[in-house]
């Protein structure tokens, strides 16, 4: 795994993902994201139902207590999601990482230039890290708690859909390319004899 602080001679530019200029794009990630909550939402009411979290009467006056956790929680995810972005590129040797919010998505993002693998490494850090963590946690809390963490878990999966989606979108793509990632814009580049031939 590899970063460059600038562009390898040779290489020219290939396609480039904007999540904030590109609707299309946008609109499609955010149904996805709406489709992966559904999926993991709707079959885990079978197994745990909602009404388990509010059976008792001490429940129901817990259910404050919950729902401020769950904010808390929320939000402290959003800024960890970012923050392990931000690990993860500090382990492919990133000098200095941007962090920011647009008012659609929170980012991390940097003026350098990474392979697939660290590439790859850096976009699924958070997603994999957190679904581990929120399993054990959501296997060791009560019963009655299930739901509190389970819907981190729902929001770290649905919400990681760009990173999941650009992920895809580069498996499939020349082994020797690199990325150069702004945070919600992505620019891929490709040895020039490569570009040549797509």
């Amino acid at each position: 795994m590899k970063s460059f602080r600038e562009l390898p001679d040779g290489y020219t530019k290939y396609f480039a993902i904007d999540l904030q200029k590109e609707k299309k794009t946008m609109i499609l990630v955010n149904l996805l994201s709406l489709l992966i909550a559904v999926v993991m939402i709707v079959p885990a009411c079978f197994f745990v139902p909602i009404s388990i979290s509010l059976s008792t009467e001490a429940e129901l006056r817990n259910l404050l207590t919950k729902l401020t956790v769950l904010l808390v929680m929320d939000v402290g995810y959003l800024f960890l999601h970012e923050l392990t972005h931000g690990a993860a590129m500090k382990i492919c040797g990133t000098e200095k990482i941007k962090y920011g919010f647009t008012g659609l998505y929170a980012y991390a993002g940097s003026d350098e230039y990474y392979d697939k693998s660290a590439y790859l490494f850096i976009a699924l850090a958070p997603v994999v890290l957190f679904f581990v963590l929120l399993a054990v946690v959501n296997a060791l809390v009560p019963l009655s708690w299930f739901w509190v963490i389970y819907l981190i878990q729902v929001i770290n999966v649905s919400g990681s859909v760009g990173d999941l989606y650009v992920t895809f979108k580069l498996l499939r793509k020349p082994k020797d390319l690199l990325v150069k990632d702004a945070g919600v814009s992505m620019t891929v580049y490709v040895q020039e004899s490569l570009a040549d031939r797509q």
